[in-house]
């Protein structure tokens, strides 16, 4: 006879329901640890959920703890160890039901407790539209992940049940929480190298936010699903043969991009579905990291790779973990094809990112690239905890910092840094550590003396050049691209600004009550701060000198019946001291610069919209460069400064600017070329062509307003179908 406990305590009778079983078999069971334990302690969390949650509905009408059950098998999955896998079937019970953390830290222990009640405190946060107070949440999210970065991972899978079910909630809310994925969590799972979750996040969000679009790819990429296997299949099928050759064991796959990535590139290069050719790719997976270069070399031998296409992550891995050998062929059909070549343990690292990292945690195995792959989640705490950050410049710069791609650069004793493209020595000498960054004067990549704005290449050597003498100017703040150099000069500058303030507000109002011969009031003045609003006598001094107080203002204030007359010239001089100071801190405008020749350089060509800076040198005036120039010189605070400058122009001027466009050699196409530059309103002063291996390389020297218009055009001209490559150069 069955045992009548079974159904309410299957540890005891065998009986577990299948939804548990389907849970616990997805589980990855540590190291020598005892199955039957591990299966009883899940149990015991699986039943504490489902009771607590009992008579709770989704907008589904679904049990709510179905979702509970999901969160768990999406974390199980991934490899997480018990106690996440725990933590995810228990995420809701603190924020939705009348369980408390002492109720489940007595019952499950504090790890687990600890990892709910983050959960719960994330929950918690509540997400605005507008941008400042949503990054000001994100930062609060960002404290909270560097506590325990389970937390989020936790999060993620919470999230993603969530999307995959969005379909059910009212179409506002629908949208408010696809946007807060596609701010949040989508960037969040890039940088911690989690791309199967950030793919699928970006898939749903397009699916909730351009179901149009989302539709019609949809229905493109099966139209088009025979003819793409066959591409794929006439590249796999010799692979795999000579691979076998070399007795090469590998698990070769061909899959489509995602719908976002897609629809990303229809975007961004203006081209429709049909125009799109690298939609899919081919992935290796091999056993030995030996083999992904065997395998690359003869794959090599068998098709024409593009040089410009090949990078090796393995190598040089990505901050986020990531590994892969990445190249592009040229297949017996002329069709441009990706091949990824990985080892298995990287392919998980790639799906799953840090999440990867926690599968060896119950037997204490070391993961000594954990720390590393998250310590810029460390800088930008610290960044944090810094009061004076503003929060909607700091999400700016966040997703600068998430996206771009990296860079690898050396110091001089071998160590290897990685840094976001476009970074310049300063955006290094920070990385390396505050001060060297804040007396940074020069820099010598590869031995060789080079401009502060110099954008690093993979592979340099640097040395900074550093003096005690050395400060950071305005202009430092147009060459760095990293968040960490960007806080540290703002908060120097503001230091810097705030004394020189103080020093120019004492000085008007010693100056102003000595002419008024009124010394006597200095003492009552000095004590009236908090009569303003303010907290010290230094912020009056400081209100005084950029102008936001006047000693006007004061006597107003503090003698009301005896209207102290301020002639109008001491106000006028008073206010073009504080123009002037204002002017020495923060720049100047071209049209306010007196008694300086002012000339434009001809390494880089500036036009209206281009970000610039000036170059002082005593006794030449003030040269003006676009910020990425590489003749600008270095900086140096003996004989030249950089300053930051402003157009002033007529709107009718025209000014020259040169472009460059690689196309297919075909018929007409310079007349195709010429008419689509015409098409806006622009004309050519000149044109070169040159044709190399069937493709043109064509160079027109046009007259344009502003770099707008410019962009315009070059974005016109990619998209002609001929066309491959379109960029302003100045070379």
């Amino acid at each position: 006879m069955q045992n009548p406990l079974a159904k309410f305590m299957p540890q005891f009778g065998g009986e577990y329901p299948k939804p548990f079983m389907s849970l616990f078999k997805k589980m990855t069971l540590p190291l020598n640890g005892d199955q039957e334990s591990l299966k009883t302690t899940v149990w015991t969390a699986y039943d504490f959920a489902k009771h607590h949650h009992e008579g709770q509905k989704r907008s589904s009408g679904k049990p709510y703890f179905e979702h509970c059950l999901a969160v768990g098998q999406i974390l199980a999955s991934w490899g997480m160890d018990q106690n996440t896998v725990i933590g995810g079937l228990l995420h809701d019970t603190i924020e939705d039901t009348k369980v408390t953390f002492q109720d489940l830290e007595q019952r499950f222990g504090k790890d687990i407790a600890e990892l709910v009640d983050g959960v719960s405190k994330l929950g918690g946060i509540k997400f605005s539209s507008r941008q400042a107070k949503q990054a000001g949440n994100f930062m609060k999210l960002l404290l909270s992940v560097a506590k325990d970065l389970r937390v989020i991972i936790i999060k993620f899978a919470d999230r993603l049940h969530n999307m995959r079910t969005i379909s059910f909630l009212p179409e506002k809310k629908q949208i408010r929480i696809a946007e807060e994925t596609k701010e949040i969590y989508i960037p969040l799972a890039h940088r911690l190298g989690m791309a199967a979750v950030k793919w699928e996040l970006d898939d749903l969000v397009l699916k909730t936010l351009h179901k149009t679009e989302h539709m019609e790819i949809e229905k493109k990429l099966k139209a088009s699903k025979k003819e793409r296997d066959k591409i794929i299949q006439n590249v796999i099928l010799p692979v795999k043969r000579e691979l076998k050759k070399y007795n090469i064991d590998a698990n070769i796959c061909g899959r489509v991009k995602s719908h976002s990535s897609i629809f990303g590139k229809m975007q961004k290069r203006g081209k429709s579905f049909e125009e799109i050719f690298d939609i899919y790719a081919i992935r290796i997976i091999v056993d030995k990291v030996e083999e992904c270069y065997l395998a690359l070399g003869i794959i090599h031998q068998m098709y024409s790779p593009v040089q410009d296409r090949f990078k090796d992550f393995i190598a040089t891995p990505k901050s986020n973990g990531y590994q892969s050998i990445h190249t592009t062929i040229i297949d017996s059909k002329g069709q441009l094809t990706e091949i990824q070549i990985r080892t298995r343990e990287m392919e998980q690292t790639a799906e799953i990112g840090v999440a990867a990292h926690w599968r060896y945690k119950e037997d204490k195995a070391t993961t000594p690239d954990l720390d590393s792959n998250i310590k810029w989640l460390r800088e930008l705490v610290n960044i944090l905890k810094d009061e004076s950050s503003d929060p909607a410049e700091f999400m700016n710069l966040l997703k600068i910092d998430m996206f771009d791609d990296e860079i690898f650069v050396f110091t001089p004793k071998g160590d290897l840094e990685k840094l976001p493209v476009n970074a310049t020595p300063i955006d290094f000498a920070f990385q390396i550590h505050s001060e060297v960054g804040l007396h940074c004067l020069g820099c010598k990549i590869n031995h060789k003396i080079v401009p502060l704005n110099t954008k690093l290449k993979n592979g340099d050597m640097l040395e900074i050049i550093t003096s005690a003498t050395q400060e950071p100017s305005y202009g430092w703040l147009k060459l760095v691209v990293t968040t960490k150099a960007r806080t540290h000069i703002s908060r120097y500058l503001r230091a810097i600004e705030s004394e020189t303030s103080i020093k120019i507000g004492k000085d008007i109002l010693e100056k102003t009550l000595r002419r008024l011969k009124r010394m006597d009031d200095m003492k009552e003045i000095n004590e009236s701060f908090a009569k303003f609003g303010l907290n010290s006598l230094e912020q009056l001094y400081e209100s005084l000198g950029d102008g936001t107080i006047l000693v006007r203002d004061i006597f107003k204030k503090l003698k009301p019946k005896e209207h102290i007359q301020i002639e109008e010239d001491e106000q006028e001089r008073q206010e073009r001291f504080i123009d002037l100071a204002r002017s020495s801190s923060k720049g100047i405008k071209l049209q306010g610069i007196k008694d300086l020749m002012v000339s434009f350089g001809k390494c880089c060509n500036p036009i209206p919209g281009d970000e610039m800076v000036g170059f002082i040198t005593r006794g030449r005036g003030l040269t003006v460069h676009r910020t990425n120039c590489n003749s600008l010189p270095i900086l140096s605070k003996e004989s030249d400064r950089l300053i930051p400058v402003e157009w002033d122009f007529s709107k009718k001027e025209l000014f020259s600017a040169r472009i460059k466009v690689i196309s297919q050699d075909s018929p007409g196409i310079l007349k195709k070329m010429s008419e689509c530059i015409s098409s806006v309103n622009i004309n050519i002063s000149s044109v070169d062509l040159k044709v190399t291996d069937n493709f043109a390389t064509a160079y027109f020297i046009v007259k344009v307003n502003n770099v707008k218009q410019l962009d315009r055009m070059m974005k016109k001209l990619i998209a002609i179908k001929e066309i491959d490559f379109v960029e302003r150069t100045d070379k």
